[in-house]
């Protein structure tokens, strides 16, 4: 049913509806994931990564991940919206028990190569002025995911806009990987680790907090999102990354004891 009559307006007001609605979300997210994360922080102050304090103020870093997270949203929208209408090359498939774990991890790995090689992009002479915001925190916290320039964001986020008009994914399961994508960045910023184990390491392609924290340490290192596989196959995971992961599982197990 149209919202109003005039179909060119009737267009708009849904695009923008739908825009606030992803927005607000992603708030919501960000405010939730935010509180949880300094709390479980506050109780285990041993499993701190870095020594430094953080250098950034948590107000500075929560004006502007919410001025990048309407960028993300705008992006969302876009790819939601095509679908919805039709105008993508590929119609989604039907969401089923099968359909959804596929797609998810297919958006996954598609997403964690843009974002590998667009963050490789973002670390050369040419690009890194606009990387620079993000790369003051050196020591992240869970507020840091986000912040940072808008041609930052769009370098991250663009897939979202663009991978609906190529491959059949049923609109549940892109926002669940959206939903599922701002969750782990936040935590991987948190500066505590409180998910290490064996699968967060060699043989296994999996990542924790350690992995995008010592990124901001070492700026050439760990330029991946979710898996360790293209960092590993191009020789830019962090040499101790594997050791201090097996560090923290030695702290938990003490805890355990």
């Amino acid at each position: 049913m149209a919202l109003v009559e005039n179909p060119i307006l009737n267009g708009i007001l849904e695009f923008v509806l739908l825009f606030a609605a992803l927005y607000l979300a992603s708030l919501v997210i960000l405010f939730s994931v935010g509180l949880v994360m300094t709390a479980l922080n506050a109780r285990h102050p041993e499993r701190r990564i870095q020594k430094r304090d953080p250098s950034h103020q948590p107000l500075r870093d929560i004006k502007s991940s919410m001025r990048q997270l309407s960028i993300t949203s705008t992006c969302l929208a876009i790819g939601l919206y095509a679908q919805f209408n039709g105008w993508t090359l590929v119609q989604p498939m039907a969401l089923s028990w099968w359909s959804a774990p596929l797609f998810f991890v297919l958006s996954l790995i598609l997403h964690d190569t843009w974002f590998y090689w667009g963050h490789r992009i973002l670390h050369t002479k040419a690009f890194y002025r606009f990387h620079k915001p993000h790369h003051m925190t050196i020591t992240p916290t869970v507020w840091s995911n986000d912040a940072g320039s808008s041609v930052d964001t769009l370098f991250a986020h663009t897939y979202y806009a663009l991978v609906l008009f190529v491959v059949p994914m049923p609109a549940a399961v892109f926002l669940a990987h959206r939903v599922f994508d701002q969750v782990s960045a936040a935590i991987g910023h948190c500066g505590y680790e409180h998910f290490a184990s064996p699968t967060a390491r060699r043989p296994w392609p999996l990542l924790c907090t350690l992995y995008h924290d010592q990124h901001h340490q070492y700026f050439v290192y760990n330029y991946a999102n979710y898996f360790s596989f293209w960092d590993r196959l191009c020789g830019t995971v962090h040499p101790t990354y594997d050791q201090r992961v097996a560090e923290f599982e030695g702290i938990y197990a003490e805890q355990r004891n």
